[in-house]
């Protein structure tokens, strides 16, 4: 497993019955967590002195509990800084986890030696984009949400990134990939974060076990001769780290050799020792 270790200003303290406590910098929060099927008792203190709290309903969807929460607030992953604020189905505007990802594709960046240019597909509030662009990458993000869009261009702001070298795009991601390779441009790194159910513009629907091979194969087209890597995310339960590594083992490599991981992400739980397991993550990387 890919573990997210190095946060300073977040942590999971505690998991017990479909719940996870969270220090989200100065502030705890109770969230639910499909994955903690297990019940242990809730010892932790800040499972009674929590800043705000999101009820599942049995109907699907919840709401906040709001105890004593700023609407906007912000913490810091090395030299990143991001707002967050709690909005619809638990989110925060950040997944922590992630930052583990962040870490080995800006150590690719870093180690290209030539400036590299990179896409973000489905980029949410930026974070990948923001640790790409603070390696020295020139990014491409693109999410259908006008919204985030705006959201990742504070958390550039906030993090003294606001003249990077960041094209911001609001658009369908699947038809700016069809629209790029008319063009005939290519990038050196892909990053994706697909969601696992959507609707396109024109209400398409958008399901990924039926159609993650197919955008994998589009976006394919996309990288350069020498390109560096690539990333895929899925939230997905059906789609396990192997099946991940087969999709880019079939698809990636064949055309640009190189090799390919794929590992559960997860999080440390303070308190226990345990790792919260957050999804997975399949990586290509080249041979040169």
């Amino acid at each position: 497993m890919w573990i997210a270790d190095e946060w300073k200003d977040y942590e999971v303290l505690a998991t017990s019955s479909k719940e996870k406590l969270e220090r989200w910098g100065d502030f705890i929060l109770v969230r639910p967590d499909p994955q903690v099927i297990w019940s242990s008792p809730r010892k932790h203190p800040g499972w009674k002195r929590k800043n705000a709290h999101y009820h599942r309903s049995t109907q699907g969807g919840g709401e906040w509990e709001f105890i004593d929460l700023p609407e906007e607030w912000s913490i810091t992953y090395k030299e990143l800084t991001f707002r967050l604020k709690p909005f619809g189905f638990k989110h925060t505007g950040l997944f922590p986890e992630q930052a583990v990802n962040w870490d080995w594709f800006a150590g690719k960046i870093r180690a290209a030696g030539r400036p590299l240019k990179i896409l973000n597909l489905f980029a949410y509030t930026g974070g990948a984009t923001l640790a790409a662009a603070a390696a020295g990458a020139q990014v491409t993000h693109v999410d259908a949400s006008k919204g985030m869009v705006g959201w990742a261009k504070e958390n550039a702001a906030a993090s003294g990134l606001q003249d990077a070298p960041v094209r911001w795009l609001v658009d369908d991601c699947v038809k700016f990939v069809a629209r790029e390779i008319r063009r005939g441009h290519t990038y050196d790194g892909i990053i994706m974060d697909p969601p696992s159910y959507g609707r396109g513009p024109g209400g398409e629907v958008w399901k990924i076990e039926d159609d993650i091979f197919a955008l994998i194969e589009l976006t394919a087209q996309l990288l350069s001769r020498d390109a560096v890597f690539y990333l895929i995310n899925s939230y997905t339960t059906g789609l396990q780290p192997a099946v991940l590594s087969y999709l880019l083992n079939t698809v990636l490599v064949p055309r640009l050799g190189g090799r390919v991981e794929a590992e559960e992400i997860g999080l440390p739980v303070s308190s226990d020792g345990l790792i919260l397991p957050c999804g997975a993550s399949g990586r290509w990387e080249s041979g040169h």
